[in-house]
């Protein structure tokens, strides 16, 4: 995960306008912001997006 990907996630989440655990909802957010990196990010490496979400481990 790049700085890029980690801002973009941390914008979506201080946004406080989807569960960060669903998914779709991330990535529809996202689309809607333009942070096309994070949406392949997640469609790449859910699992590291799952454990960021979960842990904070980058």
């Amino acid at each position: 995960m790049n700085e890029t990907i980690f801002t973009q996630i941390m914008d979506i989440r201080d946004s406080g306008r989807v569960n960060m655990f669903d998914i779709p909802a991330v990535q529809r957010m996202a689309f809607k912001m333009e942070f096309y990196e994070l949406i392949c990010f997640i469609e790449e490496d859910r699992a590291a997006y799952v454990r960021f979400i979960l842990t904070g481990e980058k």
